[in-house]
């Protein structure tokens, strides 16, 4: 055989070397497809306006991945961070708290936002971003010098950036005399941040390149992935962990505040109540979705990417097929999509993972009736009762099966 030939069964094996390598993603791009055939099934919106619908997913995927991408740079470096939805309300609230204070002003001596200035507006977004690095710097002094847990260090910015933004907006509007805690931006510029549909894209697209560069061809991803797989080992070793933290929460802080500062001219002005609560979660779901391990030192961008997507396209698919109401279901979802991807990223990391026991001992038995009556519960109020105890009773029969098949393994292992 000719010297530049490459074997057949080499092609074969590089072959099945590169799916394995995007297992992960390959399956969450099967899983994209899927939801929307089922979502087709039950609504055909998507057919009467997909132009609209298409524009509508991107947007909100963009949104999304944003502050998901600083996510998921905190979880691969050992961390976490619950403070997302309070930093994007928070930086949304001093980016229009300073246009507010430096809008031009009509005879009557009140600020006029329907036209801002680019300059102000520049001046406004750039205070955001620093408010997010700030925050980010903030954090690392917790965790790194305090000696915080990442845990109560971001759970405090949880609790407290969304009251203070609050108290800050009414400080604000005092000053024009009003009390709200509500700041409306009516400069159509601004509102377009938010609005067409491509800037946000453009901005998440840049951003995830960014990210992917940083983590997969620098020494300073490198040093993240080795500090979340393992921190002791990468301090010894001579890697500066605490800058490293620094790095990571202000990545994670940063990209929140330009999702708040979209945010914000979106829904055009700062209000501090409803502004990105509950999006903490939606950015851990996407970041382990697509991949990331809550252990650290494991996940890819192109992996939190496709992870984004398929959350953003299942949230669609819940609005489209339950209608009204369907906000209420949203955590619902979100949460069953963070367990299901923690445990099938458990079973393929797990070293023993065709004898491990889902239902041992007592507990599993107890366990497979809540899963049973959990199960029927959702879908009794999501579709009806009658589906609901249907699925409830295939549920107990198939754990049940499980357990009876496992419990038979385990005796067998014992005689032997």
């Amino acid at each position: 055989m000719p010297s530049n030939e490459v074997p057949h069964t080499a092609v074969h094996s590089a072959g099945r070397g590169l799916l394995r390598g995007f297992r992960s993603e390959i399956a969450l791009v099967v899983a994209v497809l899927a939801v929307f055939g089922v979502t087709l099934l039950f609504n055909d919106s998507y057919w009467l306006d997909p132009e609209f619908n298409f524009k509508e997913l991107l947007r909100q995927t963009s949104l999304l991945g944003i502050f998901a991408l600083g996510a998921a740079i905190v979880i691969i470096s050992g961390g976490i961070d619950l403070s997302a939805g309070s930093v994007i309300a928070f930086s949304g609230a001093i980016c229009a708290q300073v246009m507010l204070v430096l809008a031009p002003l009509d005879e009557l001596g009140d600020p006029v936002t329907k036209d801002i200035g680019n300059g102000v507006m520049l001046l406004a977004i750039g205070a955001a971003v620093l408010t997010g690095l700030a925050i980010g710097t903030f954090h690392a002094w917790l965790i790194t010098v305090i000696k915080l847990p990442p845990f109560v260090a971001t759970l405090a910015s949880l609790v407290g950036l969304r009251s203070l933004a609050k108290v800050m907006n009414q400080e604000i509007n005092k000053w024009v005399g009003g009390e709200s805690a509500l700041i409306n931006i009516l400069d159509p510029t601004f509102y377009a941040l938010g609005d067409i549909w491509w800037i946000p894209l453009l901005i998440f697209l840049v951003l995830s390149l960014l990210a992917w560069v940083l983590m997969s061809r620098t020494v300073l991803g490198r040093h993240l992935y080795a500090m979340g797989g393992n921190e002791q080992a990468a301090r010894l070793s001579g890697i500066r962990t605490d800058r490293l933290k620094w790095f990571a929460y202000c990545a994670g802080s940063v990209t929140a505040a330009i999702a708040g500062v979209l945010y914000t001219a979106e829904g055009t002005g700062s209000d501090p109540q409803t502004q990105g609560r509950g999006y903490e979660l939606n950015a851990i779901a996407a970041a382990v979705v697509g991949g990331c391990s809550l252990q650290g030192g494991i996940g890819t961008i192109q992996g939190v990417m496709l992870g984004v997507l398929f959350l953003r396209v299942v949230m669609d698919a819940v609005t489209k097929v339950v209608g009204a109401g369907s906000d209420d279901y949203e955590g619902l979802i979100v949460g069953c999509l963070v367990v299901l991807a923690v445990a099938f990223s458990e079973l393929r990391t797990s070293t023993a993972n065709a004898r491990k026991e889902f239902f041992p001992g007592l507990l599993g038995l107890l366990t497979i009736p809540i899963l049973a009556v959990l199960l029927c519960t959702v879908t009794a109020v999501m579709i009806s009762w009658n589906t609901g105890l249907q699925v409830g009773a295939v549920v107990l029969a198939v754990l049940g099966t499980m357990k009876f098949f496992e419990w038979r393994r385990k005796r067998k292992l014992a005689q032997a």
